[in-house]
């Protein structure tokens, strides 16, 4: 049974629903609505910015998004996320929940006590995460090529926390691990994803990439890096490179 303060929360999918024809319009394929109010500064730090430096490559590819700013969410109890206006506990707290609505894709993000540098980490992972939901079969070629040469060569790490804890299970459990297995194709997308992610937020924002037994070595990181660079090029005036940066 639900609780009180239970009842009186939104979901994301109910608030999305009803705010629909409310949402504002931004650049390209983005619109957004807030459920507090925003000063013209925040709106363009964690949402204009971020949006002028996508590449229009990736913007042609994703499907019309509505951005839903909320001061928290909460993970649901199987009914989707909620939407609240008092910080939840630490293991309940998430930071960015998606639904479909339609030909709509909505992603909701929580904006208090968090910096806009990992405000914009989980935004773009949001986006890169619909980007891979479609990718065409001749990019994820592409890329599991690189994931299959890296395999051969025994690279060690990977960008982010959850392809490197996927990129670990197929080493334990398949043999053969150039091979397309389901394990495989998991590995790789989540590879793609946190990749996409990365390149996206460097193309953005001035960032560091931490080093540590789990990450990538550079040169390997740098050949995924161009590749998506390849695949989707920057707009004018930006670059994720050191060497673009100078000759730009």
């Amino acid at each position: 049974m639900a609780t009180e303060a239970e009842r009186s929360k939104l979901t994301v999918e109910e608030l999305a629903g009803r705010c629909r024809g409310e949402f504002v319009p931004l650049s390209g394929r983005f619109s957004y609505f807030s459920t507090i109010p925003v000063a013209e500064e925040d709106l363009r730090q964690y949402l204009k910015e971020p949006l002028s430096a996508i590449s229009p490559a990736i913007v042609a590819a994703l499907p019309h998004i509505g951005i839903i700013l909320a001061p928290y969410l909460e993970k649901g109890n199987g009914k989707g996320d909620w939407i609240t206006f008092e910080r939840p506990s630490e293991a309940r707290q998430v930071i960015c929940s998606r639904v479909e609505l339609g030909d709509l894709s909505v992603l909701a993000l929580g904006i208090k006590e968090i910096e806009v540098a990992d405000f914009h980490y989980r935004f773009y992972g949001a986006l890169a995460a619909l980007v891979a939901d479609t990718w065409p079969e001749e990019i994820q070629e592409r890329f599991y090529r690189t994931i299959r040469e890296e395999l051969s060569a025994e690279v060690n790490g990977e960008v982010d926390e959850k392809s490197w804890h996927l990129k670990q299970a197929l080493l334990r459990r398949q043999k053969n691990v150039r091979k397309e297995t389901k394990l495989f194709r998991e590995y790789a997308r989540q590879a793609f994803e946190d990749t996409l992610t990365l390149y996206l937020h460097g193309t953005c924002c001035d960032i560091d990439v931490e080093t540590g037994p789990r990450q990538m070595a550079s040169r390997y990181l740098r050949r995924r890096l161009e590749l998506l660079i390849g695949l989707y090029p920057p707009p004018d005036g930006y670059a994720v490179l050191p060497e673009q940066l100078k000759s730009r």
